[in-house]
């Protein structure tokens, strides 16, 4: 088993950032090849934000935060984050970071991810 836990969000002002970050314990070894952040507004589907390979650090970003957002990981330390850059009003949403082993062109679809953190709520106001 894989736990997750999120910590960083908050509430910012348009144009602001935040950093999220996300720690992994249990049994990481072997047990998943990706990370990724996603994340759902109310009234909407959970949607995929970015994902890195842990292997090499290869990411893969959504295009609505291409540019704005980064993701990073820490291998020896089991994190990842999630840094967020101009901020927008649209970027309002509980974010969680997953982990798993998504297929080819999957990455940033909630199918491939086993392990789910609770969730930290970012809003951003105008």
């Amino acid at each position: 088993q894989v736990q997750l836990v999120e910590s960083g969000g908050g509430s910012v002002q348009a144009g602001g950032s935040l950093r999220l970050s996300c720690a992994a314990s249990g049994d990481t070894a072997n047990t998943y090849n990706y990370y990724a952040w996603f994340r759902q507004a109310p009234g909407k589907e959970r949607e995929g934000v970015a994902a890195i390979w842990r292997r090499d650090g290869t990411t893969y970003n959504a295009d609505s935060v291409k540019g704005r957002f980064t993701i990073s990981q820490d291998n020896a330390k089991n994190m990842v984050y999630l840094q967020m850059n101009n901020l927008k009003p649209e970027d309002t949403a509980m974010y969680y970071c997953a982990a798993g082993w998504p297929n080819t062109g999957t990455w940033l679809t909630t199918a491939g991810y086993s392990y789910w953190g609770q969730g930290t709520q970012v809003t951003v106001s105008s």
